[in-house]
């Protein structure tokens, strides 16, 4: 992008955001038909419907507030490391067990979401025991549905509570495999449907993520009907059972020549000190050059010793020290003998409590929700700035539909192209820079690959001038494809290079290599060179 174009984009920017301000002030759909039960868009303060927990924990500030760009106002979550908790009730309950049901919300993390909960609890009547001024965690609800993301959570909850018609007890049940809650900062609508064919549907800014059935065990965890069978608590493993499929053969006997004590390794008597073997020379001496500190104190600091330096005598000999042998496999090594396994005679598999019938089972067409009394929003979050809009709770998909075409999607589609031109505006002149980096850092990639390793110097060489003179980019590009066709057509039809063999001196006599592999590539190659020059490995040399 030229400098000329950036007046342009600073241009486009403020146009987005004047149509932005446009979008917000005009009159907007409200599909408040008959088969709405909830509807609040926030348009006025919350005070007076909806109701703050007067809880001691739940110190976080709720704020009627704008969404940012908009003129839309929201309920903000002000601040950050809080928890939140407020209710409002419903004039008439929604009763989830005939007909269709919508749950819809927006809501925007103006500042993202690294940890915390941006999700709905849809409650049930008072009577299953709350007061909304002292809503909490506690509060029993009936659904639990909306973006929740900490550590290795992400997902858009959906959670129903359930009362087991013959335990009396509410189980929770969760939809397996939710939908991921999206990374980015814009206003998002999350809809869950629940159809009266036990069918749910979670969609995210209208398109469908998740598709579920109430009924079904591979949909929610646990599943709704509990199994017929269960394994019998008071059911216990006979003392004689034999869960052994392998036992060892009390028959066998160990091999006369068997030697347990033999070691592992053996000195390797035919390796022979390697000419040249400097044995009265250290392998590190004191720094010729190091001299005790001015501001050293004996009495404090002790005697001062100089620090050791590597002996410089031992760069061109083989070795330096004393000689050892080196250590090779054993080969009489077996270790420690153990009587073979076979087959147990007396096997009867892997015990299991025999089953019983289920007191608790009970059988279902379709779910016996709760119904709703009132929505409700209890949260712990680390972040701020999330706004929550828009809450829906109707009958008819069509009017869910109307409202996301109505509120949210002009939004949405606003904030879209304000983020796009922004970061145009941010990218403009360093757009091209920004490809280039990524030229330069595939090109020093591409210098690493082995095959080029004869050209790799001159490869960087290349990029850094590149980089230094941008304007050569597009010369260096075409210098290295040539450089890698070429090295790639020798290969392949055989014109590689004869491989030069740096002769060393031969020992006296053969040596065996370990076949025992080290822990490492390294290690095995100081191995190898230890045992093919008969010298022991270098020891790491201390230095203060």
């Amino acid at each position: 992008m030229s400098r000329a174009q950036l007046p342009q984009v600073s241009v486009g920017v403020a146009l987005l955001s004047v149509v932005l301000a446009v979008i917000s002030f005009a009159p907007q759909l409200r599909a408040t038909g008959d088969k709405t039960i909830l509807f609040e868009p926030f348009d006025e303060p919350f005070e007076g419907r909806w109701i703050v927990s007067e809880k001691d924990d739940y110190k976080g500030v709720w704020k009627h507030s704008k969404s940012e760009g908009h003129e839309d106002y929201g309920l903000l979550v002000s601040e950050k490391a809080k928890k939140y908790a407020i209710v409002r009730e419903l004039e008439n309950e929604a009763d989830l067990k005939e007909g269709t049901t919508i749950l819809q919300f927006e809501t925007r993390l103006q500042n993202g979401l690294e940890c915390g909960g941006a999700y709905l609890k849809y409650l049930r009547p008072q009577e299953a025991g709350w007061v909304a001024k002292e809503f909490d965690n506690e509060s029993p609800y009936s659904i639990m549905f909306g973006p929740d993301k900490c550590g290795g959570t992400n997902k858009v909850h959906f959670i129903f509570k359930h009362k087991n018609p013959k335990s009396g007890e509410y189980v929770e049940h969760h939809l397996k495999f939710p939908p991921s809650v999206p990374s980015d900062k814009l206003t998002h609508v999350y809809t869950a449907i629940l159809k009266p064919d036990n069918e749910l549907r979670i969609l995210v800014d209208g398109e469908e993520k998740k598709k579920a059935n109430f009924l079904s065990s591979e949909d929610f965890e646990p599943a709704l009907i509990p199994a017929k069978t269960i394994p019998d608590p008071d059911d216990k493993k006979p003392e004689d059972w034999d869960e052994r499929a392998k036992i060892p053969d009390s028959n066998a006997v160990k091999p006369d020549d068997w030697d347990e004590d033999a070691p592992m390794e053996i000195e390797d008597v035919d390796a022979v000190k390697p000419e040249g073997w400097l044995d009265d020379e250290p392998e590190d001496i004191d720094d010729p050059e190091a001299s005790k500190p001015e501001d050293w104190d004996d009495e404090e600091d002790g005697e001062w010793e100089a620090p050791k330096i590597d002996n410089p005598k031992c760069e061109s000999a083989p070795g330096c020290g004393e000689w050892k042998r080196p250590m090779k496999s054993n080969p009489a090594y077996k270790g420690k003998w153990h009587a073979p396994m076979i087959d147990n005679p007396s096997y009867k598999g892997i015990w299991k409590p025999r089953e019983i019938a289920n007191p608790d089972y009970f059988e279902l067409e379709k779910p016996d929700f709760e119904p709703i009394a009132a929505v409700g929003i209890e949260i712990w979050t680390m972040q701020d700035g999330i706004l929550f809009d828009n809450i829906l709770i109707a009958k008819d998909e069509k009017e869910a539909e109307l409202h996301r075409e109505g509120q949210w999607k002009p939004k949405f589609d606003a904030e879209k192209e304000k983020q796009k031109a922004e970061e145009a505006a941010a990218t403009g002149s360093d757009g091209l820079a920004g490809i280039q980096k990524k030229v330069f850092d595939t090109l020093y990639k591409i210098a690493d690959i082995p095959f080029l390793k004869d050209h790799k110097d001159k490869i960087i060489e290349l990029v850094e001038k590149a980089e230094k003179q941008p304007n050569l980019t597009i010369g260096v590009l075409v210098s290295i494809v040539v450089v890698f066709l070429t090295v790639f057509i020798k290969i392949i039809f055989g014109g590689k290079k004869p491989v030069k063999v740096e002769k060393k001196p031969a020992p006296a006599a053969a040596t065996e290599v370990s076949s025992k592999e080290g822990s490492s590539g390294k290690k095995e190659e100081e191995k190898d060179e230890s045992t093919s020059t008969g010298a022991p490995r270098r020891r790491t040399t201390r230095r203060e």
